[in-house]
């Protein structure tokens, strides 16, 4: 019997053995004391009490499971009570408080703190019964197992929100790092999970090392079958470093791949073309090939030729290209760095003239609608100087038969055959 329970034991025996005195002395004791009959009566229902926690079922007696519920119950209601009371409290005061990530910190350690307090009362409730020396070392062991379970499973939400935290920072900041943070997540947990299995295995009693060894000898083709696997794992580490993309670019790499990436995992890139169709890259292969990122262009180019008629002089050529100079200048969303405007070519129908700037915007949508605005601003600009846009032309001379043949004409004339 545990040595907790000792003192009760000895209580409910004294007690029994005073229900048993012969009843001479009970009488004796009743000629000198008065109240005899009551303490009589008081010793009977002690005694009948302790016969009742003493009846033993099974290997334990009655008190021993009414000890083992009241713990069982008492760590329920200390969970009740710390859920309610000081969870709910603490929710409150971290509402108020100028750190703004308290109350995550607080909702994250509830439930483990909680699981922890009804794990201790069941190791404490089975304890005090009698159990064999096998069962009472699984026991111990299962315990151990489930507080190392639920101390890791703590540790996953505070991974949470650790990553949350980072992730509200980066965004503030404009860290490059922001958009791989899923990834930071994700491989912290696993790593987290693997340390946790490998405790949990030590402590069930297995030789973790033995374990690895044995494993060692399957380890090649382990390695083999994982090369892939590893490969793209190796990838995603490179392309986390080197910060090639993040999510919400606009990507392209090779002749297939060209859209905006949607997630960024482990094993693979998953980026959404314009045709609406989502595909899924190994980081392996994006790792090793050429990555054009669009999203990183600081301005976006247009380079296109407008063509005028060869009807143009030369006073409104040299004019209309000042004025369409003239009008990219003084336009806020057109970078002012690099301008270029130039009569270029003597085309075969058209008199070009090369119009060569940047957008600010370079998000397709609003680079597209400045594009247009200042299309319609050089046509305006062409139709003011009097000229027009030349289209295709072709002028073809025929000439008679006479032009053709001159010296047989002449004969004619002389008079020969």
């Amino acid at each position: 019997m545990p040595t907790f329970t000792r003192p009760v034991a000895r209580v409910f025996a004294a007690l029994s053995a005073i229900s048993l005195l012969p009843a001479g002395s009970v009488a004796a004791g009743q000629a000198a004391d008065p109240d005899a009959s009551l303490e009589e009566e008081a010793a009977l229902d002690l005694g009948t009490l302790g016969e009742f926690l003493f009846f033993e079922f099974g290997d334990n007696t009655f008190g021993q499971y009414m000890l083992s519920f009241l713990l069982l119950l008492a760590a329920f209601v200390v969970r009740k009570i710390f859920i309610i009371a000081f969870a709910r409290k603490l929710r409150a005061w971290t509402e108020k408080s100028r750190f703004a990530y308290d109350e995550q910190v607080v909702r994250a350690l509830e439930g483990p703190v909680a699981a922890v307090i009804l794990l201790v009362g069941s190791f404490a409730s089975i304890g005090v019964l009698t159990v064999d020396d096998a069962l009472r070392a699984f026991i111990h062991n299962a315990f151990q197992v489930g507080l190392l379970a639920i101390l890791f499973w703590a540790g996953l939400r505070l991974i949470d929100v650790a990553c949350a935290v980072l992730s509200d920072v980066a965004e503030r900041r404009r860290l490059g790092i922001y958009h791989f943070i899923p990834l930071i997540r994700k491989t912290t947990r696993v790593f987290f999970l693997i340390i946790g299995g490998i405790l949990i295995i030590q402590n069930l009693g297995y030789s973790v090392g033995s374990l690895l060894a044995g494993l060692g000898i399957g380890g090649l083709a382990i390695a083999l079958a994982a090369q892939e696997s590893l490969g793209n794992f190796f990838g995603s580490i490179s392309l986390a470093a080197d910060r090639t993309y993040k999510v919400g670019d606009w990507i392209q790499v090779g002749d297939r791949v060209d859209g905006m990436v949607e997630e960024i995992g482990l094993r693979s890139t998953k980026v959404r073309t314009w045709r609406r169709t989502l595909l899924t890259i190994p980081n392996k292969l994006i790792a090793g090939d050429i990555v054009e990122n669009w999203s990183r262009m600081p301005n976006r180019r247009v380079s296109h030729i407008v063509g005028v008629s060869y009807e143009t002089s030369r006073e409104n050529m040299a004019g209309l290209v000042s004025d369409i100079e003239q009008l990219l200048r003084g336009n806020e969303e057109i970078d002012q760095k690099f301008i270029m405007v130039r009569f270029t070519e003597f085309g075969e129908s058209s008199l070009d003239i090369l119009v060569y700037y940047f957008t600010r915007p370079v998000a397709w949508a609003e680079h597209l609608r400045v594009r247009q605005e200042m299309n319609l601003a050089i046509m305006e600009l062409v139709e003011k100087r009097g000229t027009s846009i030349a289209f295709p032309t072709r002028t073809l001379h025929l000439r008679g038969e006479a032009d053709l043949h001159p010296e047989q004409g002449t004969r004619q004339s002389a008079g020969h055959p």
